[in-house]
């Protein structure tokens, strides 16, 4: 996990969840010009090359963050574990977004882009758990039944993290930065998942 002197506690929280041997989840909104150091030192990395922005200066960085909070269609948020910030996510309108040309995108769809902080230390299942809070949250927006994810085609752990957490794959896409690979979760597919797994 990184190490802050942000106070998270002061921020709304949009979810929450108790995670049993975790601790408490949070998302809470980004704060561009709070959270820069560290959402600058995690983009910048070239583990995170794919997210696109390892050759930014930090002030770029903080110019796509600020643009991003003023808009109504795209969201950024940090995943917070017990007061420490764990993950960069981020939601948007597909009907307002270059991914929504290349596919029938509808007002049902969210769509969504996770960037994993360095981990610092072991917590065991931690992706897929993740994953499953942050589902919750996107189909607990009002109006939202489908998720839609477009990584980078080159990106196999991402496909594996999709494929991991059921989401359907559908066609490869030609976006202006990156050839992507579609995929899709609806919520009548989540709700399958998760009624199989109680069963277990």
């Amino acid at each position: 996990m990184t190490t802050t002197t942000q106070d998270f506690a002061v921020r709304t929280t949009i979810y929450a969840e108790e995670l049993k041997g975790w601790g408490s989840l949070r998302i809470v909104p980004l704060v561009p010009a709070e959270d820069i150091d560290f959402v600058y030192e995690w983009v910048s990395q070239p583990r995170a090359k794919f997210w696109g922005m390892t050759e930014k200066s930090r002030e770029e960085v903080l110019g796509i963050y600020e643009f991003l909070d003023s808009l109504d269609t795209h969201h950024a948020f940090l995943v917070v574990l017990d007061g420490e910030p764990l993950a960069l996510f981020q939601t948007y309108e597909p009907l307002h977004d270059p991914v929504g040309e290349v596919y029938a995108a509808r007002e049902g769809d969210i769509g969504m882009h996770l960037l994993l902080a360095p981990a610092t230390r072991p917590i065991p299942h931690f992706t897929p758990r993740l994953a499953t809070s942050l589902i919750k949250y996107m189909f607990s927006v009002p109006g939202k039944d489908r998720i839609i994810v477009e990584p980078d085609a080159r990106n196999a752990k991402a496909l594996r993290r999709l494929e991991a957490t059921c989401f359907e794959l559908g066609p490869i896409v030609q976006l202006e930065e990156k050839e992507a690979q579609l995929g899709f979760l609806t919520r009548a597919g989540f709700d399958e998942i998760q009624a199989d797994n109680a069963d277990r």
